[in-house]
């Protein structure tokens, strides 16, 4: 009976994409090893229909480790004095690029902490430069929260998509995962503005953080639903030794390929990567993560000497089929369970939607977004 139930949830949520947050907490409270295989057949078929058996591959390059923020789950926080720090200049990132480009990437991914080191002139700068070597290629940006301008000069100089993690969309919760300095009101306001501004925009959180319970990953998926994002990033917690959480377990791998099934049923255009942390955590979690619906990977072309020291958790896997330099493994790993990698830009596009599916409601989470 509650099997039958979860299931004509999973139904609803596909026809609807929507559930009730009791429903969302059921559902992700209450889920077994069927409701997964179903949600992932179901995920399968949706991933299959709109983008067939491609899987987009991004050239990530990870080109600076300080970071001013100091939360609580990072190896890069700033109060962990144990962290080997660096900073790419913009010739090897320049050099990066390059190189990926010869491999065939036409998307790089500048990831980093929020550092002082690279001013808003400094990356707009690099923007351009690399926009103008390679105008065909589009530009994604993860490096945290920036005033309004600064991403409009951002995305005037050329980038093309936006990725930061709202982590979690109870303000309690991200308080326990955060310092008083940060707020979950300043986060969701700068994704909204990015969506505005005009980027392909990206969410995520991570399954199984400290403190996570099934209402607040009702809440993460409710909020998913109403900011309707273009790209999210999912992947299980994994603790680091110097940091306040490094002896907390692991999220749950299962529940990662679960939720990753859930949201390519809830949206079903929406770029959805197969995390370095999912493969981390088991030898095939990428090819899992693509099997539950995920449709992007993103192999690691930042500089091997720096590979290591951009440890935001423990044992972060970097070299492999995660390296960009061994795109013939990755090949042959997707193509063993049915799919094929593409180099094409990959970005989202709109599908037509089904009146009344309109979404334009804002993400109210009973406070007055506000800067910091």
């Amino acid at each position: 009976m509650e099997h039958m139930k979860r299931k004509t949830e999973i139904d609803k949520l596909e026809r609807e994409e929507h559930l009730e947050r009791e429903e969302w907490i059921g559902l992700l409270t209450g889920w077994d090893e069927e409701d997964r295989a179903y949600a992932g057949e179901r995920a399968r078929e949706i991933s299959h229909r709109y983008f067939g058996n491609r899987i987009y591959v991004r050239g990530l390059i990870e080109f600076t480790s300080y970071c001013r923020n100091d939360c609580y789950y990072c190896g890069l926080r700033r109060s962990n004095t144990k962290a080997c720090r660096y900073r790419l200049p913009e010739a090897e990132i320049l050099s990066c690029c390059e190189a990926g480009y010869g491999l065939g990437f036409r998307t790089f991914v500048l990831q980093g902490g929020e550092d002082s080191g690279y001013t808003e002139d400094r990356m707009i700068a690099l923007i351009r430069r690399i926009k103008a070597l390679w105008p065909d290629c589009a530009l994604t940006l993860s490096v945290g929260e920036w005033e309004e301008e600064a991403y409009r000069q951002f995305y005037e100089a050329g980038a093309d998509r936006y990725l930061l993690r709202h982590e979690t969309a109870d303000s309690v919760h991200y308080g326990v995962l955060h310092p008083s300095d940060m707020s979950l009101a300043h986060r969701i306001d700068c994704l909204q503005k990015l969506k505005a501004i005009g980027y392909q925009t990206g969410c995520g959180f991570m399954v199984g953080a400290p403190g996570q319970t099934g209402e607040t990953l009702a809440k993460d998926m409710s909020f998913i639903e109403e900011l309707h994002p273009h790209m999210a990033g999912i992947g299980p917690f994994i603790p680091h030794r110097d940091t306040p959480f490094g002896k907390n377990q692991r999220g749950s791998y299962k529940l990662t390929l679960f939720l990753l099934s859930l949201l390519r049923i809830m949206e079903k255009n929406i770029l959805l990567p197969a995390t370095t942390a999912l493969g981390t955590i088991c030898d095939r979690g990428r090819e899992e993560g693509v099997l539950a619906g995920a449709n992007v990977i993103m192999p690691n072309l930042s500089p091997v000497a720096v590979r290591e020291k951009y440890a935001i958790y423990e044992n972060k896997l970097c070299t492999g089929e995660e390296a960009a330099e061994h795109m013939d493994r990755l090949q042959n790993s997707m193509r063993n369970i049915g799919y094929e990698i593409t180099f094409e830009r990959g970005d989202w596009k709109e599908r037509q939607r089904e009146k009344g599916k309109e979404r334009t409601r804002q993400w109210n989470i009973n406070m007055i977004s506000c800067r910091r």
